[in-house]
Parts: C-alpha cells; structure tokens; sequence
C-alpha cells in the first residue's frame, strides 16, 4: 500500500481521523434494470455488505458518495425503501448517514430521509464528493466515486480504487470503485482519461486492485500501460 493512501476496506475507504466511511455508487435500482435484477437480492446484498464494512471499522459517519440511485428521474417505490432501509441499518449500528448527489439523484431529495450535500467536509479536511463536478472548496484530500474505475489482471476484470499523491487542485485524490455489484466497471488501461474533472490524467493513478477483500496497489498506470493490453 501507498504510504499516505488511506485505508481501504473492500469496496470503502476508511478514514479514521475523520471517524469516517466512505462508499460510492450504489447505484439502487441497478439490477432491476439489468439481466441480474431475478438473479440478485439487491437490497439483500448492499445490506449485508454494507454492515460488514461499517462492523469491521466503527465510524461516526458513513458518507454514501454519490449515485445513491441510478434512475435519473423519479425513483421507484422499492429503490426507495432500500435505501431507507440502508440508512436506517447505518443508524442502527451508531453512525450517522450523509448523503452526497451525483449525476443520477435528481430524485435523492425526496428518497432520502434527510439533507443532501452537493459535498461534504469531514473533520479531518477531506472533501467528499462524487466526482462528476469539480467541487468549489478546497480540501486537505479528496475522495469521490463516479468513474467506476476496474483493472484486467491475468484476463479478469477487477474493480479497483485510484490513488494521486498529487490529483485535483494538487492535493491527495482517491477515486473509489462502484459499491454496487452490478454497475460496470471502467477499464482504464484502455483509456487515456475518464469523464471527472478530479482526475486531470490517468498516467499518474495508482490503481488499488480489490481482490478478496484486500487492495492490491499498484505502480502508477503510466508504468503498468507497456505491460496491459488496451484492446
């Protein structure tokens, strides 16, 4: 692992001076709109997940970083009620839950039970947000989802994290995977950019492989790129 990158724990990142968790892209609603939707207990499976990672690190706040739905308009009934349902097992286990928009929660406001951050500062100075826009203030670190990053090792797809000791606005930059199972995952040995204004180049990212419910860390993409097929 990086020296400085933060913990990672599955598909979240644990911020302990903050007392925080992080997770994003849930994307709720994601497998009934997909092939998985009869194969999945989508409410089932982000439950249980979830409270493993909030189990395993204890925080005062777990921060949902975005995509917390992925109908961009009105959300259905059930999407609905699993994330109260998630927010109400965040309580439960003595954390508070924040909610952050992202480009798919034009309904959030009225799904989640309480405010919606376009941001959200922790206690440490790191700045949450989802990544699709630039955030306007000025952090000590930043952590975002959005772009789903994933990695090809020996010719398995495998979501990942992305780590910039130097990203936007020159400061520390983690880029999360999607929480969700069923999102797809960017290939980003494939692209030379991905569509986040936090993520000025790719050259410079460290991608963190999860595999098994460890990070594998990586050497920047500008070294792995000879050594990756890009097909």
């Amino acid at each position: 692992m990086p020296p400085s990158t933060p913990p990672t724990q599955g598909r979240a990142v644990h911020l302990p001076s903050a007392a925080a968790l992080v997770v994003a892209d849930l994307h709720v609603g994601r497998a009934a709109a997909s092939n998985a939707g009869p194969l999945l207990d989508e409410r089932a499976d982000l439950r249980e997940r979830l409270a493993a990672v909030v189990a395993a690190t204890d925080p005062e706040t777990v921060v949902l970083a975005g995509d917390l739905l992925h109908r961009f308009g009105t959300p259905r009934a059930r999407a609905v009620g699993t994330l109260r349902t998630l927010a109400g097992r965040i309580r439960a286990a003595g954390a508070r839950p924040v909610a952050v928009a992202g480009n798919h929660d034009g309904g959030l406001d009225d799904a989640w039970p309480g405010p919606v951050h376009d941001a959200y500062r922790l206690a440490d100075g790191t700045v949450v947000c989802h990544g699709h826009e630039a955030p306007a203030t000025d952090a000590a670190r930043y952590v975002c989802g959005h772009v789903h990053p994933a990695l090809t090792v020996e010719g398995d797809k495998r979501d990942c994290f992305l780590w910039t000791e130097s990203g936007y606005r020159d400061r520390p930059t983690l880029v999360l995977p999607a929480f969700s199972a069923v999102a797809a995952g960017v290939r980003v040995e494939r692209r030379d950019d991905v569509d986040s204004p936090l993520v000025s180049t790719l050259d410079a990212a460290r991608p963190g492989v999860v595999a098994d419910g460890e990070t594998l860390w990586f050497p920047p993409l500008s070294d792995l790129r000879p050594h990756l097929r890009r097909r």
